[in-house]
C-alpha cells in the first residue's frame, strides 16, 4: 500500500536503505562553514575576520573548496564545503555578506552532521513486524518506499445468538419489555475495530441450531467470535453446532471472573473463540483472549497488555477461588499507581466497564486483599503498553 495509508499498520518486510541518511556532510544551523584553526581563539573582543567566498543554500551545493583563511556563508541542512570541519553559528558573528565577523571559538570542530550519521547505506531503516507510526512513515519515505509491504488486517467474524436480542433500530421491543439490544453485537465489534481488526458481522442468530449451522457455514475470515450460547443452558446450542460442523473445541471454560464459559476451537483452519453472553464477560474475555489473536493476525509482537504494579485503594474480597478482573480506575497518587474498583462488579453491569480504564487483577489464591496492599492492572485503551507474553 502507498506508505501515506500505512499508520498503524505492522510492516511486513525489512525496509533497507538503498542511501545513506543524510547523504552528505550538512550543517546543523545556520552559520559559517570554516576551518577550526582560522578561528582559533576568536572573542567578542578580539575576532577573527574572514573574507566570505559564497553562499550555500539548502538544496545547493559549494562551487568550490573551502581554503585556509576562507568561509562559505551556509544554512542548515545544506552540503558542507570540502575542506570545512566547523560551522560557526550565526549568533556568533556579525552575519556579514562578504567579510564574517567570527567573535567566539566555542563552535570549532562542530554542527556538522556527518554522512550517514541517521542510516548507514545497506543498513534496516525499519524492521520487519515494526508498528507504523508518524516516524516511521517519515523513515520510510526518507529511504524511497512510496509503497510498503504490510501485514493484512485480520477479518474478524462476529456473530451473536439469542432469541431474547435484537438490534438498536428495533428499540421499540426493548421499551416493550419484550427484547433487550444485543450490546455485545456492538462493543465486539469496536473491540475488534479499535484491536486493528475488520469487523464482519455475521447479525444475531435465535436460539436454533438450523439457523447457526446457517451463519456459521462457509465463512471467509481470519478468526470467528461467537457470543452466548457456549454455557450449559438449554438452549445453548453454539458448541454442539459446532461439533457438527466439524470443529475440534479444545476447551469451553476457563478459572477466571468474569467470563468463566470460553469455548476454544479450530473449524478446519478457522479458529473459534466463544465469548460469554454477559456483556461485562464478553468483554473482558476479548480483552485477555480474542485481543491478543487479533494483534497477532496483524502482525505485531507484542500482542498481551503489559501489567503494572498498583496499590488497593479499599480491601477486595472475591468469593471463588478463580482469577478475578475487577473494573478499576487507576491514578496516579504521587508515588506510583492507586486503583479503586468502579462499584459493584457484576457480569451484567456494563457501566462498571464504562467509568474503568483498568482490569485489576485478584489471585485465586487472595480471597481477601487489604488496602494498601500491591496487585497488578492491565490498564486498558492507549494508555496501556504491551509485552510479547502475557506476565499475569
Amino acid at each position: 500500500m502507498s506508505v501515506r495509508d500505512a499508520l498503524h499498520r505492522v510492516l511486513g518486510e525489512d525496509a533497507v536503505s538503498p542511501l545513506a541518511l543524510p547523504p552528505w556532510d550538512n550543517a546543523s544551523m545556520d552559520g559559517y562553514a570554516v576551518l577550526a584553526s582560522d578561528i582559533a581563539g576568536a572573542t567578542a573582543a578580539a575576532p577573527v575576520l574572514l573574507p566570505v567566498i559564497g553562499t550555500i543554500a539548502a538544496g545547493s551545493a559549494a562551487d568550490q573548496p573551502l581554503g585556509p583563511g576562507q568561509s562559505f556563508r551556509i544554512m542548515t541542512g545544506a552540503p558542507v564545503p570540502p575542506g570545512a570541519d566547523t560551522v560557526i553559528r550565526v549568533e556568533d558573528t556579525d552575519g556579514g555578506d562578504t567579510r564574517v565577523e567570527v567573535r567566539s571559538d566555542r563552535d570549532a570542530g562542530r554542527n556538522i552532521r556527518p554522512r550517514g550519521e541517521d542510516v548507514a547505506a545497506g543498513a534496516v531503516a525499519v524492521a520487519r513486524g515494526s508498528p507504523l507510526g508518524p516516524a516511521h512513515l517519515g523513515m520510510l519515505a526518507a529511504v524511497g518506499m512510496a509503497r510498503v509491504r504490510v501485514h493484512r488486517r485480520p477479518r474478524v467474524a462476529i456473530l451473536s445468538s439469542g432469541d431474547e436480542l435484537v438490534d438498536v433500530e428495533q428499540f421499540a421491543e426493548v421499551l416493550a419489555g419484550r427484547r433487550i439490544v444485543s450490546s455485545n453485537g456492538y462493543s465486539i465489534e469496536a473491540a475488534v475495530r479499535e484491536a486493528g481488526g475488520i469487523p464482519v458481522t455475521l447479525g444475531i442468530a435465535p436460539d436454533d441450531p438450523a439457523a447457526l449451522r446457517e451463519r456459521l457455514g462457509g465463512l471467509d475470515c481470519d478468526l470467528l467470535l461467537t457470543t452466548g450460547g457456549v454455557s450449559v443452558g438449554a438452549f445453548d446450542y453454539t458448541r454442539d453446532v459446532l461439533r457438527q460442523l466439524g470443529a475440534e473445541l479444545e476447551f469451553w471454560r476457563v478459572r477466571i471472573r468474569p467470563g468463566a464459559p470460553l469455548g476454544f476451537g479450530m473449524l478446519g483452519t478457522l479458529p473459534w473463540i466463544g465469548l460469554p453472553g454477559n456483556p461485562v464477560s464478553a468483554l473482558v474475555t476479548f480483552e485477555l483472549f480474542a485481543r491478543p489473536a487479533v494483534r497477532r493476525f496483524h502482525g505485531f509482537h507484542d500482542v498481551f497488555r503489559r501489567p503494572v504494579s498498583v496499590t488497593l485503594g479499599e480491601t477486595i474480597t472475591i468469593n471463588a477461588p478463580l482469577t478475578h478482573f475487577l473494573r478499576a480506575v487507576v491514578s496516579p497518587d504521587g508515588t506510583g499507581l492507586r486503583a479503586r474498583l468502579t462499584g459493584p462488579q457484576g457480569s451484567g453491569l456494563l457501566s462498571s466497564l464504562v467509568s474503568a480504564n483498568a482490569l485489576l487483577v485478584v489471585p485465586a489464591d487472595r480471597q481477601s486483599v487489604p488496602a494498601g496492599e500491591t496487585l497488578q492492572a492491565l490498564l486498558l485503551g492507549e494508555g496501556g503498553q504491551h509485552s510479547a507474553v502475557p506476565g499475569l
